[in-house]
């Protein structure tokens, strides 16, 4: 009960201190809206193969995909955050509070969860001009899977920013592993386009069927083993990092 008290007073402290400033929301969007406008429209004749014969039909396989790049590209670049708090003594003068070291780092997780399930809902309800048409029960199960990866990303962003703490090799680091992550996941386009080997190594990329699960959801189909298998390998991985995360979190600030 301490932990679950704990982590709700951070959140919210570390909410209030986002609210404050705007540009967060502003710059998270401005590549996601890019893509979204002038991407997505090319994905028709692209996606023909895959039975998209309408705009509605594209916009219903890509969303999901960019939603699912949004969490892995968000949740893994929120460790400069950590680390400028680091470098600055906020963590330390925390640090002497009652309030416990796992709960200063879920606080602040669940605060970037928060702000990339926002974003998420802001480019799926602008996608919906352009034909996108979603289930209530699928949607809100499709933000579940979301908020999952969004944790589990924030968690190894922040594993790799207590290890490195170096921002000129984070930031590095985080590109070399998320670029050839996010095209096995095939949140551009989808990975049953790509050769037969692609297809095998993509197997085993946790994304790839995250991404596979988000666009069942999406288009209506609930009952797709690929969105119950997608659930488990993302629940698992967010609790294995999370507990990873802040048992590094115990130990290396002090």
């Amino acid at each position: 009960m301490k932990l679950a008290r704990d982590t709700w007073l951070v959140y919210q402290q570390q909410m209030r201190l986002m609210l404050r400033s705007r540009t967060w929301l502003l710059f998270g969007l401005a590549q996601p809206l890019t893509y979204l406008l002038l991407f997505a429209p090319m994905l028709k004749p692209a996606l023909a193969s895959m039975g998209a014969n309408s705009y509605a039909d594209a916009y219903r396989i890509y969303v999901p995909g960019l939603l699912v790049v949004m969490a892995l590209y968000g949740g893994l670049f929120t460790g400069f955050g950590l680390l400028a708090e680091i470098r600055a003594g906020v963590i330390e003068r925390a640090r002497v509070t009652p309030v416990s070291r796992a709960a200063l780092l879920l606080g602040r997780a669940l605060r970037d969860v928060t702000s990339l399930l926002v974003q998420a809902i802001i480019v799926t309800v602008l996608a919906i001009p352009f034909g996108l048409s979603v289930g209530v029960l699928d949607v809100v199960l499709a933000f579940v899977l979301l908020a999952l990866i969004a944790l589990m990303t924030t968690a190894i962003s922040y594993d790799a920013t207590l290890l490195v703490r170096n921002e000129a090799s984070l930031g590095p680091v985080i590109n070399t592993v998320a670029q050839p992550v996010a095209l096995l996941a095939g949140v551009l386009l989808p990975v049953a386009l790509a050769p037969m080997w692609i297809q095998r190594v993509s197997d085993w990329n946790p994304f790839y069927w995250a991404t596979n699960g988000m666009r069942a959801l999406f288009a209506g189909d609930i009952g797709d083993p690929s969105v119950w298998r997608s659930m488990l390998i993302v629940a698992a991985l967010a609790v294995a990092t999370v507990l990873w995360s802040a048992r590094l979190f115990a130990r290396t600030v002090r």
